[in-house]
């Protein structure tokens, strides 16, 4: 178990590898997150994010909620407007925070797509 001090990525790969079906990965050759091969989370590769953040999947709902709840944590620069992630500040973000949104990424990448009903004619 690793020591209480600053969250980095070891931290967040320490919470996420505990969720079921997280494995360690790369996403643009830096360190990243999957599960069954989509990105939970990973570390920014676009310049725009702030050092010592974290991209983290949610959809846009899930991210308007946090980006109007706590913005010195949670930000989106322009290049991750359309992109279903939201950025985040490591070293001002909760580690029970941190979990929850974890958890809400799983649920994000893994929930079933609904799928159109065909109407027959």
């Amino acid at each position: 178990m690793r020591k209480r001090g600053p969250i980095d990525f070891d931290a967040v790969r320490d919470m996420a590898l505990a969720l079921p079906g997280v494995e360690e990965s790369t996403a643009y050759g830096l360190p990243a997150l999957k599960v069954h091969g989509k990105l939970l989370a990973c570390v920014p590769a676009n310049r725009s994010a702030e050092p010592a953040s974290l991209v983290v999947r949610v959809d846009f709902d899930d991210r308007t909620e946090l980006l109007a709840a706590d913005p010195a944590v949670y930000y989106v620069t322009d290049h991750y407007v359309g992109y279903s992630a939201v950025l985040v500040r490591l070293s001002r973000i909760d580690p029970g925070a941190l979990r929850d949104l974890l958890g809400m990424a799983l649920k994000f990448v893994t929930r079933t797509p609904v799928r159109k009903r065909r109407i027959s004619k």
